[in-house]
């Protein structure tokens, strides 16, 4: 890792004030910078600092800076006007919230040393960060003046031209100029009035390879690209997308607030009809939207929008970082949806992939690569280019225009779509050179600080949480890594990478452990509760118990894993529900809530995880026969008023409902007051809010005694066991719960599990049990105007339950209809696919 194919060497963790005769002074000395005159671009000559074979010019002046195309290398120099170690950095925020980040202070001070030069860097020569990442003003295709204006960075090519409907396919009469920073560009005067390239019309730009060879690619800064959806197999097209004010999409609402806590909507356009079909943008903002909204979400998180050739990538194969995905519509189509979501409250966070591009070539940004060097081309050479188990290329954070490119894409989402933030895939991939592949991080700082650390991609993210918060102060933006990097989400001013929260990756995984692995009797409440609150101080975290990558084919939801096969049988409420459903519903709402109260400082699920979705997703794929039966949402399981999925929906609508009424998730206050291997329980309070977790099997304990900060009255604010949510109904909502105290105050030692005070409790087995506090002011009220908290939440949620035989006997009753897909007669690879029939009179045995 210590070279690369480029001929630079990657940068090192620790700063150059070490021992000559170290490999790192020895690294240095081969880095050192020489200068030599140089023709610029004004046409006069200046003494260059130059690394390698790529420049950058010696304090230019603001009348002489490049306004566009400009190539420059991201190396530090010993230029006197950059910042020198040490410079303003001796107080690492993050070392004093940590003492034993300490001896990595270097470490920290040599990255802080990176980003503060690069930014002086780009503000010097780009007029600043912001105007740096206006990108797509300056490449691509844009209207100037009398014409149309397309650029198109491609060092590497020696002729280039521009094709597509509008000549014909024939570029001889459109041939680009090079200039000496390797941007082609070329404008196209009008015709008649009208752009000479119709809107909507199918471009390409086609070059010529050093051996003579002419390409045709997408223009890498592609607003729009489509494919001919009859034609198997065929390569998309660049689309020039310039509709006229008529068509053009207008937004009407105003982002919706910054929440205290975000609870997110994990959504993929593509797959959330009910139908076997892609689902379009404008279908998901009128249907599914609301439901988010109904659930009391008050996040979405948009997967696969970029567009990416390979539909079964999940959207993180990109092929065109500024095109939305055409399955589910256009341009147009995407603002609406975000409009749309902006009108019910829901802010709207993209799935963004910087860490790695697809490897296509006729489609893809892959394709501007012909082997040229490192600073040529958008990628790393040779293997550190490449990333072996995604097969996909990996971007040089180093170069200067990948810089360009990559933030003016987080610009362009933010600032033409609207978008609210960001989620920001495959982080770990980006913060080390060996990507994470092989690597069980064990918490030690050495595994996070050393020569593997890729600090060009750490700057790089600094770079991007800088500029997103810049250009949107109330941005939520979401790192997904799974290595625990300290410091990853943490301001930048204080040392760290600035994310707002990172992914509690750790918890799903405990979840699927215990499910697989361990009977009841032997979950470790003390194992649930340190993995559920092993989070840096400090840095907020988004807790989930089951994401996407859980319903992926291969693997198994938590409802599947469950419930298994009884979800195609046992689910109907005119039957005595299973153990195995009985079990499982119960685990799935306290799985779920005890993940989101003391997991993080967020929460998130995966679209249709709420009602407990069977089966897996599996996308169209030569190995199912292009099928979309498995890769689609059947929100009719959550609607049918006879079947169990109802009750997992409507307690996360609770559950949600609970923190909007609390805010607990945004509460710093959290203590775990009891473990209890012996009983099964956890109590833990969050803000003023006491959690009951009774997690065995078949205990029910009356008058369990739990300890509390506040003394008064308590009552009952969220109950799993409740009949509208599929329980037994076993805890009394109406009953006040007053407070003894414990021991001698302000002594915790004497207290009951440290607790100043205690109340007693049903705590019914595999129930989850929520108490409030009531305010001395709620007492004071008229009790016929005072509805339990619980109450408030079931009306919410749910209508008056009708007599199930009553509803029974006017309604039009599923019956599962079971298709063999893996042909095994297993009955475990089926698809509940409920075709509507009459009840007869063996509606029993359904």
């Amino acid at each position: 890792m210590l070279g690369s194919s480029s001929g630079l060497s990657p940068a090192p963790p620790l700063l150059p004030s070490v021992a000559k005769n170290s490999k790192w002074a020895i690294r240095y000395k081969r880095c050192t910078a020489k200068e030599k005159p140089v023709r610029l671009p004004s046409g006069g000559s200046k003494k260059l600092l130059c690394h390698s074979r790529f420049c950058f010019p010696l304090r230019i002046s603001n009348n002489d800076r490049v306004r566009h195309g400009f190539a420059i290398s991201a190396v530090l120099t010993d230029d006197p006007t950059m910042t020198t170690v040490g410079d303003g950095m001796e107080n690492i925020g993050l070392v004093s919230i940590d003492p034993g980040l300490e001896s990595f202070k270097d470490h920290f001070r040599y990255r802080m040393k990176r980003y503060v030069d690069q930014k002086k860097l780009i503000e010097r020569y780009e007029g600043g960060l912001e105007e740096f990442a206006l990108g797509y003003q300056k490449f691509g295709f844009n209207r100037d003046e009398g014409g149309i204006v397309y650029r198109e960075w491609a060092p590497a090519a020696q002729e280039a031209q521009i094709i597509g409907d509008f000549n014909g396919w024939d570029g001889s009469n459109h041939r680009m100029e090079k200039n000496e920073f390797g941007v082609w560009s070329i404008k196209i005067p009008d015709s008649g009035g009208n752009p000479a390239i119709p809107h909507n019309s199918r471009v390409k730009f086609r070059f010529m390879h050093g051996n003579g060879v002419w390409v045709d690619r997408i223009p890498a800064w592609i607003k729009y690209a489509t494919v001919d959806p009859a034609s198997f197999g065929a390569p998309y097209d660049g689309v020039y997308w310039d509709p006229p004010t008529s068509e053009r999409y207008e937004f009407k609402f105003p982002r919706p607030p910054k929440p205290n806590a975000p609870r997110i909507y994990e959504a993929h356009v593509g797959m959330s009809s009910s139908e076997p079909r892609v689902n379009s943008y404008r279908e998901f903002a009128d249907n599914v939207l609301p439901r988010i909204r109904a659930n009391n979400y008050n996040t979405v998180q948009l997967m696969a929008v970029i567009e990416h050739s390979y539909y079964a990538s999940f959207g993180y194969h990109v092929t065109n970082f500024f095109a939305v995905s055409s399955r589910s519509g256009n341009p147009e189509d995407l603002k609406y949806l975000i409009d749309k979501a902006h009108s019910l409250g829901l802010r709207v966070l993209m799935d963004v992939v910087h860490s790695h591009a697809s490897n296509n070539v006729t489609d893809g940004l892959n394709g501007f690569d012909i082997g040229q060097g490192a600073q040529e081309s958008y990628f790393h050479t040779g293997d550190r280019g490449y990333h072996n188990l995604w097969d996909s290329r990996l971007f040089n954070y180093a170069n200067w225009e990948v810089l360009r490119f990559l933030l003016s894409n987080l610009r362009w989402w933010l600032e033409e779509f609207k978008f609210d933030g960001f989620r920001f895939d495959g982080v770990t991939s980006m913060l080390y050179h060996h990507h994470g592949i092989n690597m069980a991080f064990t918490g030690d700082y050495n595994e996070y600080f050393s020569e593997a650390t890729d600090v060009d991609a750490v700057v790089y993210l600094m770079l991007a949480n800088y500029l997103i918060h810049n250009i949107l102060p109330d941005a939520t933006v979401i790192a997904e890594d799974v290595s625990g990097m300290p410091g990853l989400g943490c301001p930048v001013s204080e040392g760290g990478v600035g994310f707002d929260y990172r992914l509690a990756m750790a918890i799903p995984d405990k979840w699927i452990d215990y499910l697989k692995n361990k009977s009841d009797l032997e979950w470790s409440m003390n194992e649930i509760s340190r993995s559920l609150t092993n989070r840096r101080y400090t840095e907020k975290c988004v807790a989930y118990a089951e994401s996407h990558d859980q319903s992926i084919v291969g693997d198994k939801t938590l409802a599947f894993i469950l419930m298994d096969k009884e979800m195609y049988s046992g689910m109907s409420c005119l039957t005595e529900a299973p153990p195995a459903v009985d079990r499982g519903i119960a685990l799935h709402k306290m799985i779920h809530s005890i993940t989101m109260a003391l997991g993080g400082e967020g929460y998130l699920n995966f679209m249709g995880n709420e009602f407990g979705h069977p089966e897996w997703i599996d996308f169209p794929r030569e190995g199912n026969g292009w099928s979309y039966e498995m890769c689609r949402r059947q929100w009719n399981l959550a609607d049918m008023e006879h079947l169990r999925y109802k009750f997992m929906n409507a307690f996360d609508r609770a559950m949600n409902l609970l923190d909007e009424k609390y805010s607990f998730l945004a509460s710093t206050k959290q203590i775990v007051s009891s473990t209890n291997e012996e009983d099964k329980v956890i109590v833990f309070e969050r803000g003023d809010l006491v959690f009951v977790f009774n997690f065995h099997p078949e205990k029910t304990y009356d008058g369990y005694k739990v300890g509390c900060d506040l003394p008064g009255k308590y009552r009952v604010a969220l109950d799993s066991d409740a009949l509208e949510f599929g329980g037994h109904g076993r805890v009394g909502h109406d009953a006040d719960h007053f407070t003894s105290p414990e021991g001698i105050p302000g002594v915790p030692e004497t207290n009951f599990n440290n607790r100043p005070n205690s109340f007693k409790v049903l705590s019914p087995a595999r129930t989850c049990v929520v108490y409030y506090r009531v305010e001395e002011s709620e007492e004071s009220h008229d009790d016929n105007d005072e509805m339990g908290v619980n109450e408030i939440l079931a009306a919410d949620v749910i209508t008056e339950q009708e007599d199930v035989e009553e509803a029974a006997s006017r309604a039009k009753v599923g019956k599962p209809h079971l298709v063999d897909v893996d042909g095994d007669g297993s009955g475990l690879s089926k698809t509940v696919n409920f075709e509507v029939e009459d009840i007869g009179d063996d509606a029993s045995d359904d």
